[in-house]
């Protein structure tokens, strides 16, 4: 282990000083406002749509933190040197799950109130009237459905506000302890990220078609968890160096690594994705097939399913397999926009679907696309930056006294 800095890096800017107080208050207005439009629709067009709407949005939010948690824990379960200097942004990103937490609040509404509406299985008179959802009722219930999400959120916050403040404690300190304990803890992290986001994704996500049989639901939601943090921090890490942050700590090499990392994801996305839908077709039960038949029957979703083949595994492959995009920021920061738009097409084509299904009556809940899916993704996206911006004020953007500091400054690809 090596601390010491490379000459040059000391006189760079590596706090947002008073940058963050901008970026925290233009968060905060546009996510409110992307709130206050879609609560008036919600009460115009019913709020069947205002609920599929956020959830597809949250999930896609959570997603992120979910994904920055999962590479904080896998650089200290691994002891990684490189990612030193970049991992300080994931903690914080991570660090918004208490906040996250809160937002989830409102999923729990409808839940309660049993609206048929959003999940089937939480109306008690459909539950009776469904043989498989009265059979499925000692799990899929509102009482032990609100007990889990309170565990997951707990596991994941204490995780996320643990490492957070452990990394900035030894900025202080300067302990090598610091990085032993969060060491000693990322193994037992890692599995309890595991099962907690396994289980979340079928209980959120999958439930919303609770006569579907999955096993492989919870990695495909992590795919897309991890592919998506790390487009996100692509584009963080440039617009911090545009913004004249961490201008030398950050170097090619890190940009080259993060591209590796989600160019492999996205393959790991595409095998997932691919091989849950070629067991399923092969074997041609209805129990299956009928998730994969609401998203190929209507000209609109075999497009968005064409779409996520193409622009979800084609284009992010033949844009970042090659060592040129990947150790040039603009074009790393261009391929990871992309994929952060195909991001949100995926979680789309997971919630959206079912719950138009449900609403068939209703020409406005069964369209495949509503403003609130995007007045929604600004509110939430808004609200997200700014816990994010919040816990960033005042504090330094990379761990200034880890000990493996010194390698990641100077850390080259072979």
């Amino acid at each position: 282990m090596n601390s010491a800095a490379p000459a040059g890096v000391l006189d760079e800017q590596r706090r947002l000083d008073d940058l963050a107080p901008k970026l925290a208050l233009g968060a905060v207005l546009v996510g409110l406002i992307g709130l206050a439009v879609s609560l008036v629709f919600g009460f115009i067009d019913g709020w069947a749509v205002f609920f599929r709407s956020y959830i597809l949005n949250y999930a896609y939010v959570l997603s992120f933190a979910l994904g920055a948690l999962f590479f904080v824990l896998l650089q200290h379960v691994t002891r990684a040197g490189w990612s030193v200097v970049v991992r300080r942004l994931a903690e914080f990103v991570a660090g918004a799950l208490p906040a996250l937490a809160v937002l989830f609040v409102p999923i729990l509404v409808p839940v309660l109130l049993g609206f048929e509406g959003v999940y089937p299985w939480s109306n008690a008179e459909q539950r009776h009237a469904d043989p498989l959802l009265e059979w499925k009722s000692p799990y899929l219930n509102p009482a032990f459905f609100v007990v889990r999400c309170v565990v997951y959120f707990a596991v994941w916050a204490w995780l996320a506000r643990y490492y957070l403040r452990r990394s900035l404690e030894q900025d202080q300190t300067g302990r090598v302890e610091s990085t032993l304990a969060m060491q000693r803890w990322s193994g037992i992290g890692i599995v309890l990220y595991g099962l907690t986001l396994t289980f979340f994704s079928i209980d959120v996500i999958k439930s919303l078609a609770p006569e579907w049989f999955s096993t492989v639901f919870g990695v495909y939601y992590f795919s897309g968890c991890v592919v998506g943090f790390f487009a996100l921090l692509a584009v963080g890490m440039v617009g911090l160096q545009r913004a004249g942050r961490l201008s030398r700590s950050i170097t090619v090499e890190h940009y080259h690594d993060v591209g590796k990392l989600a160019f492999g994801f996205t393959v790991f996305w595409a095998y997932i994705a691919y091989s849950q839908y070629m067991l399923y077709w092969y074997a041609n039960l209805p129990e299956e097939t009928f998730w994969y038949s609401a998203r190929q029957e209507t000209p609109w979703w075999a497009g968005v399913s064409i779409l996520l083949v193409i622009g979800h595994f084609v284009v992010p492959l033949l844009a970042l397999i090659s060592r040129f995009p990947k150790r040039r920021k603009n074009w790393l920061a261009a391929a990871a926009l992309w994929v952060l738009v195909m991001h949100w097409v995926d979680v789309y084509y997971l919630v959206a679907p079912r719950a138009a299904q449900l609403h068939e009556a209703h020409p406005v809940s069964a369209a495949p696309l509503h403003v609130t899916d995007v007045s929604l993704l600004v509110g939430l996206g808004g609200l997200f930056l700014f816990a994010v911006v919040r816990l960033m004020a005042g504090r330094p953007l990379m761990p200034e006294r880890d000990p493996r500091l010194g390698e990641s400054l100077a850390y080259e690809n072979i």
